[in-house]
This record gives structure tokens, C-alpha cells and sequence, in this order.
């Protein structure tokens, strides 16, 4: 039986962490789930969003299954994502968006995969005032040649393991010119080692414009920790929205899964949530656990439920809808 460590997050984390998890048992998939609480249950219990035994825990399994984390905005604890992030080296950010028949969009045929360096930029926590008064703050963002080559070689590793066929560095070495610079070099470097993919470059703003425009011109993006954090919610918003868009956060010892989405305070308990991105994580995690069969069987499960239209959560159908349980419990027969 497979170990993995369960953070069912706050809000609607529980509702949605337990719809996948007999989503999984209906695939025939046996996991010993090891649940730890993280976040604002945490603050309530431990006096602490990110106690020790949860990150032993997933050093112990190596994998593990996330719930949305509450992050305040502007104040409070730093985000716990990002500290499991750097805590575990998971330089890795893979968010995969792909259009699903039923979901009304602007899109029909979207398949890419945003990888976004995801320990250092912007988001290396080197931020702090530079008055007494607090009215001038600084943040610093560190690029590397070691991270934007590793982040860049597993773009191109991916492409080349799931038949992908280009690659795109997205940048701002226009005029970032030493960081953006040194990212884009580094990925012009690795992209010759891979002569059977193509690869091409895209300042952030074009690319920004490109990707409302004409989606299809990407299958996989490969960036910067910022520029990646903004695009991937913005290439979810092609295929729906982050109710269906789930990611991997992957290091050289640990994977975590997760909904990108948020806690949803306010309908947590209400059996309203769409638990669909963190499904697509479990699909995303069992893959990465070499279970390649019940993955895709849950992958065609949650596409035909939806394409079917009859059994489909609120944001998907305002006027007809189940709740989450309802919904789940559709997949798990289908299963």
C-alpha cells in the first residue's frame, strides 16, 4: 500500500480533499492516507500555520495531496505554499490546462502546460522596509543560473516525455536584463542539447496577449517564478477557470499535488464546491506514482460527467447543478 501524506487545507479543503479520496478508492487505487492539518486549523490548534510533524510527515512519504492554504493578504504568516516550496527544494511548478467538452469558453482545443520555476524570483522572501516610517519597501528577486537550468531542462524533459513538441522561455530580458537575461541564456543553452523539440522565446507581455489571443500557438511554457504564477491562472481561465486547474509542485525527493484555487471560506460546508482540480491533482499524483491506468481512467470519468452536463457542480451549470457529494458520487459509479 502507497503512503501519502493528506493536508486537507482550510474552507473547503475538507470537502474537496475527501471527494478526491474516494474518487481514488472507486479507480481501485489503495492509499494509506496519512492526514496532517496546515493553515488556519493549524493557527487554531498548534498555534502554527506550518507545524513540524507536517513537514515530517511528507519527508516521510515523499508525496502528498494538498488542500487550499488561506494566505492573508498584506499581513499575517507568509504563505505556507510557498515555505512547503522552498522547505522541500520543489523547483518545479507544472500546471497542465486542457479544455473539457461542457465547460463554456472562449476555446475548445487548449492543451499546454505552464512549468514555472518555483523557489526563487521574486518569491525568495527577500523583502523588508527601508524607512523607519514604513514607506519605502523593497523586494529582491534572485535568478540563477543553476535554477533557470534545472527548471529549464525539466520543461524540456517533460515535452520530451509527453510528445510535446515546443517549448517557449517567457521572459523580461528586454529590460531585466541581467535576470531576465541570464534566464533566457541559460534556456537558449539547454534548448540546443534538445534538437528534437522546438523551442522559442516571448517576452511576458506579448506572451500575455498572445495566450487571450491565440492559445494554440503554445504546448509548454517554461518561465520565471512571478511571470509563472501569473499566467498559469491565466491560461486556467481559458479552460474555465481554477475550479478545474490543478498543479504539481515537484523537487528531487518530494512531490506535492494540489488545487490552485482558493479556500473558499464562504461556502465551505455548503456541499457547493467544484471538486474537480483536486481530482485532476490526484490524476497528476498518481501518474507520478507510475499508476498510469486508474489516472486516465478518472481523467475520461470527470470528461464525460461534464461533457454530459447532468451531474455537474454550480459554477459549472447555475440553472442545474449537484452539490460536491453528489457529484463525486457520480464519478465514483462511473468508475
Amino acid at each position: 500500500m502507497i503512503n501519502v501524506t493528506l493536508i486537507p487545507g482550510d474552507g473547503i479543503g475538507p470537502d474537496i480533499t475527501l471527494a478526491a479520496q474516494k474518487v481514488i478508492e472507486a479507480a481501485g487505487v489503495k492509499i494509506n492516507w496519512e492526514v496532517v492539518e496546515a493553515g488556519l486549523t493549524a493557527i487554531e490548534k498548534y498555534k502554527d500555520p506550518l507545524p513540524d510533524f507536517v513537514l515530517d510527515s511528507i519527508q516521510r512519504n515523499c508525496v502528498a495531496l494538498k488542500g487550499p492554504l488561506t494566505t492573508p493578504v498584506g499581513h499575517g504568516f507568509r504563505s505556507i505554499n510557498v515555505a512547503l516550496r522552498q522547505e522541500f527544494d520543489l523547483y518545479a511548478n507544472v500546471r497542465p490546462v486542457k479544455s473539457i467538452p461542457g465547460v463554456k469558453t472562449n476555446y475548445n482545443n487548449i492543451d499546454l502546460v505552464v512549468i514555472r520555476e518555483n523557489t526563487e524570483g521574486f518569491y525568495s522572501g527577500l523583502e523588508h522596509y527601508i524607512d523607519p516610517k514604513k514607506k519605502i519597501a523593497e523586494s529582491i528577486g534572485i535568478v540563477t543560473r543553476t535554477g533557470s537550468e534545472r527548471i529549464v531542462r525539466y520543461a524540456f524533459n517533460y515535452a520530451k516525455e509527453n510528445n510535446r513538441k515546443l517549448v517557449t522561455a517567457v521572459h523580461k530580458a528586454n529590460i531585466l536584463k541581467y535576470t531576465g537575461g541570464l534566464f533566457l541564456n541559460v534556456a537558449k543553452e539547454v534548448a540546443s542539447e534538445f534538437p528534437e523539440i522546438n523551442f522559442n522565446d516571448k517576452i511576458i507581455d506579448a506572451t500575455a496577449m498572445q495566450l487571450v489571443t491565440d492559445p494554440t500557438k503554445f504546448d509548454v511554457i517554461v518561465t520565471t517564478n512571478l511571470f509563472g504564477d501569473i499566467i498559469s491562472d491565466l491560461t486556467a481561465g481559458l479552460v474555465g477557470g481554477l475550479g478545474f486547474a490543478p498543479g504539481g509542485n515537484l523537487g528531487y525527493d518530494v512531490a506535492i499535488f494540489e488545487a490552485v484555487h482558493g479556500s473558499a471560506p464562504d461556502i465551505a460546508g455548503k456541499d457547493l464546491a467544484n471538486p474537480t482540480a483536486i481530482i485532476f491533482a490526484a490524476v497528476m499524483m498518481l501518474r507520478h506514482l507510475k499508476l498510469f491506468e486508474p489516472a486516465e481512467r478518472i481523467e475520461k470519468a470527470i470528461m464525460k460527467i461534464i461533457s454530459e452536463g447532468k451531474y455537474v457542480t454550480k459554477d459549472i451549470n447555475p440553472e442545474r447543478y449537484v452539490g460536491t457529494r453528489e457529484y463525486t458520487d457520480r464519478l465514483c459509479e462511473l468508475l
